[in-house]
């Protein structure tokens, strides 16, 4: 597929791409390491795990991986904490925040597909006044990135082909659901990527390093 320089839809991933989130699951985290009497991490080693989830966190922040007995409750607490503060910090990445601002006032197509729950995905939508024509939720679909599903049906639901959209992310599920769906991939390095990763590696059509440059390349109202 080539790529699309002149999209007619874009598409976010939400954390570490749109929404600078990792401040307030940073919060939720050390809460969690607090509960289990343990200091608290640096920040930019939790903002690093931030897209890998819940399950990724409580094991960044405890050492549990997925078949101990107590990783269940863990993330259930870190979850809850972090539910009753999910948009304290949490910010649309600048300039994107401005990109976006005149791009919704003129109605134009754009969405989010999210691997994050619907439950902490519309209350933080909500409190940053972030009104997307199509979201796709962790939990909405049968399945979920890498898989290309919820991509198609959000193009299906802004009424324009795949072809024509951009799918923004910063991790590899992002772009190869990018690429299974027959849109462009767009990777950024702003944003939750894991030490050692290379996201220039990623399966892209384009990267972008700075938020700044992606928002240079982004479609500008006429």
């Amino acid at each position: 597929m080539s790529f699309c320089s002149t999209p007619s839809a874009v598409l976010f991933d939400l954390d570490g791409t749109l929404v600078d989130t990792a401040p307030d699951l940073a919060v939720a985290t050390n809460a969690l390491r607090q509960h289990h009497g343990l200091a608290p991490l640096p920040f930019t080693t939790i903002r690093r795990e931030v897209s890998n989830g819940g399950n990724a966190l409580v094991s960044l922040s405890l050492g549990y991986d997925l078949s101990d007995s107590h990783q269940a409750e863990a993330r259930a607490f870190l979850l809850d904490a972090y539910e009753r503060s999910l948009a304290v910090h949490s910010r649309v990445f600048p300039p994107l925040d401005q990109w976006l601002n005149a791009w919704q006032l003129e109605q134009q197509p754009w969405g989010i597909v999210t691997n994050k729950p619907r439950r902490y995905t519309t209350p933080l939508l909500e409190a940053l006044s972030l009104t997307p024509g199509a979201l796709l939720c962790a939990d909405d679909l049968a399945a979920k990135k890498p898989d290309p599903m919820p991509l198609l049906e959000a193009a299906s639901r802004l009424g324009v082909a795949p072809e024509q959209c951009w799918y923004i992310g910063d991790h590899l599920r992002d772009m190869q659901a990018a690429r299974a769906a027959g849109m462009t991939a767009v990777a950024v390095g702003y944003g939750y990527i894991a030490e050692g990763d290379d996201y220039h590696q990623w399966p892209a059509h384009c990267w972008y390093q700075q938020c700044a440059e992606l928002v240079d390349a982004l479609p500008k109202i006429a």
